[in-house]
């Protein structure tokens, strides 16, 4: 198998991993179970991953990244919003 192709699959699958969490999240209006600091390590290891992108000039890592940070950050405002309703 192509490696490139492995690593384009990869970021796929880690860039919307979280997707599924993040729609429940906004769908039951409750954040109770999410633990604030894993979102922040995800979102600084991912960060630093977009970073390396970009030293190193890879498209891949920088987009399948970016876009795991934006729908992390989503999570994170999502959690402080629902955990102050409840």
């Amino acid at each position: 198998m192509n490696t490139e192709l492995i690593g384009l699959i990869a970021g796929a699958l880690t860039s919307v991993a979280m997707m599924p969490q993040l729609i429940k999240v906004i769908k039951d209006k409750n954040a109770q179970d999410i633990s604030m600091l894993t979102i922040l390590v995800l979102i600084t290891g991912l960060s630093l991953w977009v970073w390396y992108g970009f030293l190193n000039d890879e498209l891949p890592i920088i987009l399948s990244n970016a876009f795991a940070v934006l729908v992390n950050i989503a999570l994170l405002i999502c959690s402080f919003i629902y955990k102050k309703k409840n």
